[in-house]
């Protein structure tokens, strides 16, 4: 096999020709994903804004492009919920879901955490006209490039569920999403001559595969979820019960399910002891219980753990948010005591206070138990603080890398003349580390904290032409950015939602010459692009831009999620 490296960056790493060929398959497996895409939009809210498209055809059309289960036996094949199949994994859809055949019928399966190549037993779940979904029940042939996780919390835990898939069909399987969501989403010709060479990239790998989250959330529950094997050791009396506590992370697909673990691969191993330490403290001592999300009792919630750089010395710096459903100081004094004497990095310990019954980690009221109110970070030259609530980028050194792509995307001039629109700016990270190559950047975000940590931030590293706002940017009105010069180049880092059809709109009216979009979501991406280009037909708008670059980039190994830099300029 032939090996490419990607000439940006200081290291080789071996990429499969494939990544390179940009036609998307047409079997029927190929059109399969493109079942997950109106559910994804769904799962996201994205629909639920006014004007935007309703994807019922595509569902339709995906149908209709199915092969009839009766071409592949005389007799239709429907399976019941409940049933057990015999499954092939193709490949995998977005969101990481296998796509499957059932043997014999060819009737289109999705399982979660099944791999390409995998043959394997499946229970059926949920039943669709044309396909069903599957739960994973057993391995009899394992999938082809497969590795051995070293997460000894793989096979239950709801994270990074692609551990043992080897990391360069990771990246293909990534980039072959992408493109395919761009194509049939978007609705951006694949026959087109040269169309798909001029603006579908390989996609950039991340250097480092494990320990690069700077930030992780744990959950706080009132029971421990066992799986199966251990609930059999239990029974058996050869594993003692943990009791009415669990401090982990979700079970696939379940809010109510908590799998306790003291360790997790994706975060530094200081941020690891603080888990560990709370773990212990807090299994042992009655006074903390749990909140549980069923009756709605208890006091601790969330576990969150940010790390950071001194600025000075680079070395790590923690900061350790509990959240819980009431204020009670006293009750957390002594474990916070334990963490500073415990853990060194720890600089900082915060509570946030949610007493909604939501299931969020962003509290109502914010109280400091210890330390700063903020950490540093190290980032392309700049010093960023970054508050409790505060959006950063939780992969800081495969950050750097996509900034460097942004900043191309943007394709200034480096003559100080052009205005930029940050918008979703966060803490100010994109537009600042732009701002001393442009006459003026302003940034406009919904978070009050984000703001002033962008503003600080701004402020921190002498750069006085950045002007933060802050603003719903899904209640665009007809006078947003009246007061400001017309921007050269725009950039828009949504969360998975997307942009919302009123800025979408207010973007296609202002006609910025660049547009620069950040998508954490390529479904959606793949809608507003759509949008942006081929204009808003309901509502009469024309397009406005022509696709430059769609640069698929790995923030997150292990996990089906992808990052992607769009460029898009003025026809």
């Amino acid at each position: 096999m032939a090996a490419r490296a990607f000439s940006r960056f200081p290291y080789t790493l071996p990429i499969s020709p494939t990544l390179c060929q940009c036609i998307p398959r047409l079997s029927i497996l190929a059109v399969a994903p493109r079942l997950t895409e109106t559910s994804e939009l769904l799962e996201d809210g994205a629909l639920d804004q006014p004007l935007h498209k309703s994807l019922d055809p595509l569902l339709e059309e995906q149908s209709e492009s199915l092969p009839s289960t009766s071409a592949l036996r005389k007799r239709p094949f429907f399976p019941k919920r409940g049933q057990e199949l015999e499954l092939v994994c193709e490949r995998l859809a977005f969101k990481g879901k296998g796509v499957c055949k059932a043997v014999d019928t060819g009737f289109v399966v999705l399982c979660d955490r099944a791999l390409p190549g995998e043959r394997l037993i499946g229970r059926i779940s949920k039943k669709k006209d044309r396909y069903a979904e599957a739960v994973k029940l057993q391995t009899l042939s394992p999938h082809r490039n497969a590795v051995t996780a070293p997460c000894e919390y793989v096979a239950d835990c709801g994270g990074c569920k692609m551990q043992d898939l080897a990391y360069e069909s990771q990246l293909q399987e990534k980039e072959q999403q992408v493109h395919e969501l761009i194509c049939r989403v978007g609705k951006f010709d694949p026959n087109s001559v040269g169309c798909l060479r001029s603006f579908l990239r390989p996609i950039v790998p991340c250097r480092f595969q494990f320990h690069y989250r700077n930030k992780m959330e744990f959950s706080f529950g009132a029971k421990q979820w066992l799986p199966k094997d251990q609930k059999e050791e239990q029974n058996a009396g050869c594993l003692s019960n943990s009791g009415r506590f669990a401090l982990g992370l979700h079970v696939s697909g379940r809010f109510d399910k908590i799998l306790s673990i003291k360790k997790c691969l994706l975060q530094d191993h200081a941020a690891n002891m603080v888990l560990e330490e709370v773990h212990e403290y807090c299994s042992k001592n009655s006074d903390l219980q749990p909140y549980d999300v069923v009756t709605h009792e208890g006091f601790l919630k969330h576990l969150m753990i940010r790390s950071g750089r001194d600025y000075n010395t680079g070395s790590c710096q923690l900061m350790v948010n509990f959240v819980t459903s009431t204020f009670k100081p006293a009750a957390l004094q002594p474990l916070v005591h334990e963490l500073v004497n415990k853990v060194p990095e720890v600089v900082s310990i915060v509570n946030n206070v949610n007493s909604s019954i939501g299931n969020t980690s962003v509290g109502e009221q914010e109280y400091m138990l210890h330390g700063s109110s903020t950490l540093t970070e190290n980032l392309c030259g700049l010093v960023f603080e970054i508050s409790a609530n505060s959006f950063f980028q939780t992969n800081t050194k495969q950050a750097e890398v996509l900034y460097r792509l942004v900043e191309e995307a943007a394709m200034l001039q480096g003559d100080g003349r052009e205005v930029v629109f940050d918008l979703f700016c966060g803490t100010g990270t994109i537009g600042l580390s732009l701002a001393r190559k442009v006459r003026h950047v302003y940034g406009y975000e919904v978070v009050p904290e984000a703001v002033a940590d962008a503003r600080r931030n701004a402020q921190r590293n002498g750069i006085e032409n950045a002007t933060f706002i802050q603003g719903d940017l899904n209640k665009v009105a007809d006078s947003f950015g009246n007061e400001f010069p017309h921007p050269d180049v725009v950039i828009a880092d949504p969360n998975r939602p997307g942009m919302h059809i009123k800025l979408v709109k207010f973007l296609l009216k202002m006609r910025p010459q660049r547009i620069v979009y950040v998508s954490c979501n390529p479904a959606t991406c793949a809608r507003d692009l759509d949008y942006l280009c081929h204009g808003v037909p309901e509502s009469g708008i024309p397009g406005a831009y022509h696709l430059l670059i769609v640069q698929p980039i790995d923030m997150f190994p292990h996990t089906p999620h992808i990052e992607c830099v769009c460029s898009l300029e003025l026809n």
